[in-house]
């Protein structure tokens, strides 16, 4: 493949891949699989910290009003550091050995956690349990920075990304709490601490043994994982962002430049500011679900259905992000995300029943589990190496900070408006502080997801409903890129005219990719059938179709999901006419293989070069019936599905071929397209012979 200047060949899987495929692809990578493992040890740890915690706080503390606050104390000292540190971990991840920072931060929660249990004192468990969220927020962006430099290809940090979250927020959690009951209920059983301080013995040993998970991550990263010092695998690509200044070393200076960073690109920019109103909106809705429950009149398991509905809904999102995430750029779905998340907070602040709200937060869950995972994807994708640790400090600690903040400020503002009871449709509704305070979470969300959306959005050229539309499809056509296959009977050809169409397109607004270098091919394909002494058609063909679908996967689609044009030559159709008239294949057969070998990709638009096939065949050689046979079979393949080809004439120089597939590409790039096409060319006013009102009706011959 030969990208041609401005190409970015990165994105996403490809886009029929299940789910458990590209799960199983992820887990394949070694690094990967163990960092997993961590992270799945440290998060069980995390969530155990705060429930031993605030057992080992309830016992140590007399009074009991103080006890009552034990959690919220715990909760702050952990998140405390998030607001003051938040750009020190960043910094560290960016600046130095991310496998060192990462085994350095275990081993000092690990300490300091020992030294909870074993100091026994009150404030001592607040300064102790501070130094560990201290530790925590320099440990996760050297994590989150060094994954995408573990896996194979840029396109798996999505992947990686969801496998991340189904761990930290799913199976951790089940572990922690399951965890903490058994230890906590242990010694009911085993009698191991007699006496009136048992339960103070018990709070404390599960503090010790939270931190030894802690003491194993370090080893573990320390031993096994030696890949998370690497940097810079992948080559970065070129999306909007600015190249951060790695001569600045020093701590203010790297400051100053993560902020400019921040301030002079629209892509972070927007992520961050929407993501705050999504974080803010969420808070507004975990301060409020108490007493939004109880203005349903429909009891205390109303609060319960609430929490799982919206969990229900937030694993739901983070699930189906990806698979719309190929059906709409990752921009474009963040801020998309946080707007419908505002609008169905809306719904629920003006609902009147328990049923109504069920479904409305579950949507508000759905959307905002789609936000977080592309937001998170996007940094780790589109984010230099140089400057990803900083961006994701930031990411991080404005999950924690803005959404601690909204929850303790929810229950104020609600406090400021009395309680009435009203009666809607037959139904009996208390309208409180919740309702206002929902709303307004609504629209800040809103708000926030519209300018996180002008901010980031690069595929203004395509109207923002017909994207929504073609998502919502159960056959969605692709959006993200552009196929066009240069299609004949000789691969001199189809070579010439593809490498020339692809020099054109460069000029335009979308980077370009040539795809299908036929030397390349021809000698892997030649290399592959000596080797494995494949002879008959049936084994070529099969053979052929591998090496397509390596290219497919490898090059074609991972540069359609990034936006990108891919200019590809003889790709499907050629090979399927070759097989289908000169070996005798059956064609549905042919097909069928090459749907499968390709996931089904087809061509935006298909340029065939018709060669004039002159006088009826019988007088001539074989190779020439042949190429006759070839030549129908193709244009009958035009003639069956006029929308995606255009068929030009190939009698001539090449220069006078090339000029008709430029005029025939063109005519195909008006309107809705005309970001495709080059800048000087696109520009032109409809109905010039150099821009032509109406696109070519194909086949069509471009004379």
């Amino acid at each position: 493949m030969r990208s041609v200047p401005g190409a970015d060949p990165g994105g996403s899987s490809a886009a029929d891949a299940s789910t458990i495929h590209r799960v199983r692809r992820v887990l394949a990578i070694k690094p990967f699989r163990r960092l997993w493992g961590v992270t799945y040890l440290c998060s069980v740890a995390d969530w155990l910290n705060l429930l031993a915690l605030t057992g080992l706080a309830t016992k140590l503390l007399d009074n009991y009003t103080a006890q009552n606050f034990a959690f919220v104390a715990v909760v702050l000292t952990a998140l405390l550091p998030g607001l003051l540190f938040a750009p020190v971990g960043g910094l560290l991840a960016d600046r130095f050995d991310r496998r060192k920072v990462m085994v350095l931060c275990d081993l000092g929660r690990c300490g300091f956690l020992l030294s909870i249990a074993f100091v026994g004192a009150p404030w001592w468990l607040f300064v102790g349990n501070f130094l560990v969220g201290c530790c925590s927020m320099m440990w996760i962006p050297s994590k989150d920075a060094a994954v995408p430099n573990l896996l194979r290809r840029p396109d798996q940090v999505e992947t990686a990304n969801q496998l991340g979250m189904v761990m930290t927020y799913g199976l951790a959690v089940i572990t922690a709490a399951g965890a903490n009951a058994v230890l906590t209920g242990i010694n009911t059983t085993f009698h191991f601490f007699p006496g009136g301080s048992a339960d103070l013995n018990i709070a404390k040993m599960v503090v010790v043994i939270n931190g030894l998970l802690y003491l194993t991550s370090a080893i573990l990263i320390a031993t096994r994982i030696p890949e998370l010092s690497l940097r810079n695998v992948h080559e970065a690509p070129k999306p909007t962002v600015q190249k951060a200044d790695e001569e600045k070393l020093g701590i203010g200076a790297m400051l100053r430049d993560g902020v400019k960073f921040v301030r002079s690109t629209p892509l972070v920019r927007g992520l961050l500011i929407g993501a705050f109103g999504a974080f803010a909106a969420g808070g507004a809705v975990i301060g409020s679900a108490k007493p939004y429950s109880s203005s349903l009149l429909a009891g205390d398991a109303a609060f319960n259905m609430l929490v799982l509905s919206v969990f229900l809904g937030l694993a739901t999102g983070m699930a189906v992000a990806p698979k719309l995430a190929r059906r709409l750029a990752h921009d474009r779905l963040f801020g998309i995300s946080i707007v419908a998340a505002g609008l169905a907070l809306a719904v629920v602040a003006m609902s009147p029943h328990l049923a109504v709200s069920l479904v409305a937060v579950a949507v508000v869950g759905l959307a905002a589990g789609a936000a977080f995972l592309t937001g998170v994807t996007i940094i780790g994708s589109r984010v230099e190496d140089a400057i990803r640790g900083r961006i994701n400090a930031i990411y991080q600690s404005m999950l924690k900070i803005v959404v601690f903040g909204a929850t303790i400020t929810a229950p104020l503002l609600i406090g400021l408006v009395q309680p009435r009871r009203i009666d809607v449709w037959g139904s009996s509704l208390t309208i409180d502080g919740t309702r206002p305070v929902l709303l307004g979470g609504a629209v800040l969300a809103v708000l926030a997801g519209v300018f996180a959306y002008r901010q980031m959005d690069d595929r203004r050229t395509e109207p923002i409903l017909s994207d929504l539309r073609n998502a919502l499809r159960r056959n969605p056509r692709r959006v993200n890129g552009f196929l066009v296959a240069v299609e004949g009977t000789t691969a001199i050809n189809t070579a010439r005219q593809a490498a020339g169409l692809a020099d054109w397109l460069s000029t335009g607004t979308r980077p370009v990719v040539l795809a299908a270098d036929p030397a390349l091919d021809n000698q892997r394909l030649e290399k592959l059938l000596s080797s494995a002494s494949l002879t008959g058609a049936r084994a070529q063909a099969l053979a052929a179709a591998a090496v397509r679908a390596d290219i497919v996967e490898r090059h074609v689609q991972p540069a359609l999901d990034a936006g990108s044009v891919v200019v590809m030559e003889r790709f499907v159709d050629s090979p399927l006419a070759h097989l289908s008239a000169v070996a005798g294949l059956d064609s549905g057969e042919l097909e069928g293989l090459a749907d499968w070998a390709t996931g089904r990709l087809r061509p935006d638009l298909t340029v065939l070069l018709d060669a004039a096939p002159g006088e009826e065949p019988r007088d001539r050689s074989e190779a020439m019936n042949d190429q006759w046979r070839v030549q129908h079979l193709l244009t009958e393949m035009a003639a069956a599905d006029p929308d995606r080809y255009v068929v030009v004439e190939a009698d001539g120089t090449d220069e006078e071929v090339a000029e008709r597939v430029r005029e025939a590409v063109r005519a195909v790039f008006v309107g809705r397209l005309s970001g495709l096409a080059p800048v000087d060319e696109a520009a032109s006013p409809a109905g010039t012979p150099e821009s032509p009102a109406e696109p070519v009706e194909a086949p069509a011959e471009a004379k």
